[in-house]
């Protein structure tokens, strides 16, 4: 086989692996919606079939074969991104992969789908005793995948690495601790302020039905197409991208909180609109693929936030809340940007404002931390979270659903993904920043009802690129600097100094 054969095989390969693994996406996806509750169990036994599948074909000895074969010729040194990003990428996961047993592997899945599935029923219940037992089991077996999947430091940092690549939990304790102090501080002199927020704005009654009408109608405005998705609800907010053309979102209604849903919807469109960017002639390769969940949270935060939380969307958008809920009619636009903005210490991290929002990604991995450094035991996670929630936001949970139950990342084994989130600010931020510097001012576009030059942009600059950059050398090259949170805390400082008139 000549290293050009090789590379064929490998790609071909690889597209073939991708379709299994979109087979899972959508069981997943279904089980999360629309399975009938008597079908779970059948559900984990299918998922752990399909992971079995997708590791055997991950670890395939051919891989090695044809890997080596193309390493070592000329295809390596060629000047096409796409080729060697493929290449490295292909090795990477090969490496990890072939580190992790089958039966480990097979065992994850099983144990995340039901994990799932006890969390949803003990979240309903507000039943902490029910999922202990999953949420231990899930803990086990992670701290088994990072020894096998081996690190320098800490057991911490191989679970990292699978949601962004290269990061550590030293760069992430730094980065809590150049955060928290301006948050603290910001979220202090908020509370001083003598503005006072309409509450009833938001928190009101508002019709799920009405609700579903105008999520549907602000997402389809930013560029999301019901052509390549659709919206559903869910227990607890995601998006899926099950392929090409195929993208969907979910959220969760609170007829006495319209935000709930409409920031939900957002959030989940701007990850599918990261996911529907990617090149499709690049589909199951690395070259197609998203680079980071660092990187995809920039998307998701910077829509939800940065354009859906802005003066300009809502310039346009009061005018379209307002055929649905009429009361709005009667609040000026300064107070309803307020009430959009409103900062206020709540438990619900989905629901976070965003000056506390990184608060609660800090408290979890605090408290991961602690787990995979057995500094802490799983059965003490519900009274480490209340004294945390004390510490940092001044409030305590008064059930477990308000607390250690009311995220769904642990009962799918997905340990490491909440530092994403920060990291998703931090890089949002400096994106918008970028663009806004390119395109002109943004937040008077968005006023006209126009988007698509910022959606543009993040195609050229993020969508496009799938994993032919690191995600540093993604915000490297989009803003011309290496990621810093001064942007984002910069972003908060300015927003919220004018919003509640700090300077005065």
């Amino acid at each position: 086989m000549t290293p050009s054969e090789a590379y064929d095989w490998l790609r071909q390969h690889s597209v073939d692996t991708s379709y299994l693994i979109s087979c899972a996406e959508l069981a997943a996806w279904d089980q999360r919606t629309y399975i009938p509750p008597n079908g779970h169990p059948h559900r984990s036994r299918q998922m752990a079939a399909l992971a079995k599948l997708i590791h055997q074909r991950s670890t395939d000895p051919k891989i090695e074969e044809c890997l080596s074969s193309v390493e070592n010729s000329k295809l390596n040194k060629v000047d096409d991104a796409v080729i060697l990003s493929n290449i490295s990428m292909w090795r990477r996961e090969f490496d990890k992969q072939t580190k992790i047993p089958e039966n480990l592997a097979t065992e994850l899945a099983r144990a995340s789908s039901e994990g799932e599935s006890a969390w949803e029923k003990a979240m309903h219940k507000n039943d902490w005793e029910s999922f202990f037992p999953h949420l231990e089991n899930l803990i086990s077996l992670n701290k088994q995948k990072a020894e096998a999947l081996g690190f320098e430091q800490e057991p911490y940092d191989a679970l990292l690495d699978e949601y962004e690549m290269g990061a550590t939990t030293s760069f992430l304790e730094s980065l809590f601790v150049e955060l928290k102090q301006p948050l603290v501080g910001l979220l202090q002199q908020i509370e001083d302020s003598s503005v006072e927020v309409n509450s009833t704005i938001f928190n009101d009654d508002f019709s799920v039905i009405f609700q579903q009408q105008l999520c549907e109608k602000l997402v389809t405005a930013i560029g999301y197409s019901l052509e390549d998705g659709r919206i559903d609800e869910t227990v607890h907010p995601f998006s899926v991208g099950i392929g090409p053309g195929d993208s969907r979102i979910t959220t969760r209604y609170n007829e006495k909180n319209l935000g709930s849903g409409v920031f939900g919807c957002l959030h989940e469109a701007g990850h599918s609109l990261y996911e529907l960017g990617l090149v499709p002639e690049h589909y199951g390769t690395p070259a197609g693929m998203f680079v980071s969940l660092g990187i995809h949270e920039s998307q998701s935060r910077l829509w939800e936030n940065m354009v859906g939380r802005s003066r300009g969307f809502w310039m346009f958008a009061k005018t379209i809340a307002e055929e649905y809920f009429s009361k709005f009619k009667q609040v000026s636009l300064d107070d309803f940007l307020l009430a959009v903005n409103a900062v206020k210490p709540g438990c619900i991290r989905v629901e976070a404002d965003e000056v506390t929002y990184n608060l609660h990604v800090m408290l979890r991995f605090e408290l991961e931390l602690a787990l995979f450094r057995n500094e802490l035991s799983p059965s003490d996670l519900p009274d480490a979270w209340r004294q945390k929630m004390k510490e940092y936001l001044g409030i305590s949970p008064a059930t477990e659903r308000e607390g250690v139950l009311q995220d769904v990342h642990w009962s799918g084994g997905m340990f490491g993904y909440f530092p994403t989130y920060t990291l998703g600010n931090v890089y949002a931020a400096q994106l918008y920043h970028a663009a806004d510097k390119t395109l002109g001012d943004l937040s008077s576009q968005f006023a006209e009802g126009e988007f698509k030059p910022l959606l543009n942009w993040l195609r050229t600059n993020v969508h496009h690129i799938g994993q032919t950059r690191t995600p540093r050398e993604i915000i490297r090259a989009a803003t011309g600097e290496s990621p810093t949170a001064q942007y984002f805390i910069t972003y908060l400082q300015q927003k919220y100094s004018k919003l509640y008139k700090l300077s005065e």
